[in-house]
């Protein structure tokens, strides 16, 4: 009895492990369904750089990066590339940053979001599967499916509009290499921001 229960906690940790986001492994598959009822896959987007963008726009810093225009004009930027952008939202129902998945696009659409599909993540599956810390917290998957990026929109981690120029665009470089099949350089930093209301 107790090797079954052993092998069975075994089994649980290793399910675990293969789906923690590592840079350079497999990302952690998800499918979703976006603000407009479509289906979202993570496995159908093989072959497509994939950005992951959370966001709870009642967040200061995320409020920076709307109300600078900084986010739309990423958005816009590479999806034109061929990129697929997914912005998600792990608020919790009850959490102060829930917004109910019916409304959140059109949350979305009042900011002039330019993402590919927005996703209502509210029982918080895929936040945790991906360990997003903040909001904005980004993420890249690269062609081959691949976690390429895990962290931060930019260096500064203020609520000032005024630094979203100034600041090292840490975001942009990664997504900018990955498109260029080129190493990511600090692929893995500390992102900023509100946390994540699971």
């Amino acid at each position: 009895m107790k090797s079954i229960i052993l092998t069975t906690l075994v089994s649980a940790c290793a399910f675990v492990t293969a789906h923690a986001a590592e840079i350079g492994k497999p990302a952690p598959a998800f499918t979703a369904k976006d603000a407009k009822g479509a289906t979202v896959s993570l496995a159908d987007q093989k072959g497509k750089v994939v950005v992951l963008e959370w966001v709870n726009f009642d967040c200061p810093f995320v409020k920076k990066h709307y109300g600078s225009g900084n986010l739309q004009k990423l958005q816009a930027d590479y999806t034109a590339k061929g990129v697929v952008w997914l912005t998600i939202s792990s608020a919790a129902e009850g959490k102060d940053a829930y917004v109910e998945p019916s409304k959140l696009g059109e949350l979305a659409s009042s900011k002039g979001s330019k993402a590919s599909h927005i996703i209502a993540d509210g029982d918080g599956k895929i936040g945790k599967a991906y360990d997003a810390k903040v909001t904005p917290h980004l993420f890249i998957i690269d062609k081959e499916g691949k976690l390429a990026y895990n962290g931060a929109i930019d260096s500064k981690a203020t609520t000032e509009v005024a630094d979203v120029d100034t600041a090292d665009k840490l975001f942009a470089n990664a997504a900018d290499a990955v498109l260029a099949g080129k190493t990511v350089e600090n692929a893995k930093n500390q992102p900023y921001g509100c946390g994540v209301k699971y």
